[in-house]
């Protein structure tokens, strides 16, 4: 098996009891690409009338674009910027935060009518050049935005980026791809080296990656230059995902910059609350770590 990183998700705390599988950032595995954060969110049975504690509360974020993608259930999104956007499953809600922005994740559908919440969060860090532009928010869906190919017992969907041939609508600020595959049992396809940088996440099911079993919950980062043949040893979900790296970026939080300072002055900012609430979601938010004591 031609591969750099092995990574499994380690169970995290949202907060309130929202537990997901984080797998980016790794100590020993910072960033694939542009990727510098992947939460496997569920697969989690919501009942009618869970509770607001169970929502992800009004936060902020600089320097990257946030990626949330549904398998099942439904997340209401509000940000300061005025958006509001009920993220339905195999959409993409693609938000940059540049300069700065805040955004809440309510689980209001689940807790109207219940459901089975399971997908995943990715940050792509923004090159030096694009860390302070404005913010922005996309919402996409379609076949028109979002390339689908089914052969061969894959189906596939670009969620961003390009490769194959194929370039989803979403924008994006430096060359990347970020693909879902559903594999029936039994079902092979490669993965071409037009990246440097690339890794494969199993979100459901087993698969073997060049004959090597990569079970539910683990990524491998692949070696550059190599061609992996991936089968399914049964109906499996599988993320694909990588890039060109950007350089080196530091992490505070939900803070993405090249510098420390700006890290800081966004710690500041928040603690000070200098920063735009979303609109029809004022009235609580996440302290920083520090300060939640």
């Amino acid at each position: 098996m031609d591969a750099t990183q092995l990574i499994d998700r380690r169970t995290h705390d949202l907060g309130g009891g929202f537990i997901v599988g984080r797998v980016l950032p790794y100590r020993k595995r910072r960033m694939v690409g542009p990727f510098i954060f992947f939460d496997h969110m569920g697969p989690l049975e919501l009942a009618p009338g869970i509770p607001r504690e169970l929502d992800v509360k009004p936060h902020p974020h600089i320097g990257l674009s946030t990626v949330t993608y549904l398998y099942s259930g439904a997340i209401t999104h509000r940000d300061s910027l005025g958006s509001k956007q009920e993220i339905q499953p195999g959409e993409v809600n693609w938000m940059t935060a540049g300069s700065g922005i805040t955004h809440s994740e309510r689980l209001e559908y689940a807790r109207a009518h219940g459901a089975n919440l399971h997908g995943i969060q990715a940050w792509v860090a923004l090159p030096r050049d694009d860390e302070e532009s404005p913010p922005a928010f996309h919402h996409h869906h379609g076949l028109d935005q979002l390339p689908e190919v089914h052969e061969d017992g894959v189906s596939s969907r670009l969620i961003a980026g390009s490769i194959d041939g194929l370039t989803a609508q979403v924008k994006t600020h430096s060359p990347l791809f970020y693909l879902h595959w559903e594999m029936d049992a039994g079902a092979c396809r490669a993965l071409g080296a037009q990246y440097s940088e690339r890794a494969v996440y199993v979100a459901r099911g087993q698969i073997t990656l060049d004959g090597h079993k990569l079970s539910e919950g683990r990524m491998l980062v692949l070696a550059r230059g190599h061609v992996a043949q991936i089968t399914a040893c049964q109906p499996s979900t599988i993320m694909l995902l990588g890039g060109e790296p950007i350089g080196e970026r530091f992490i505070y939080w939900n803070f993405v910059s090249s510098s420390k300072d700006r890290l800081e002055q966004a710690r500041e900012d928040w603690r000070a609350q200098r920063m735009k609430m979303p609109v029809g979601d004022d009235q609580e938010f996440v302290p920083l770590p520090e300060d939640a004591a």
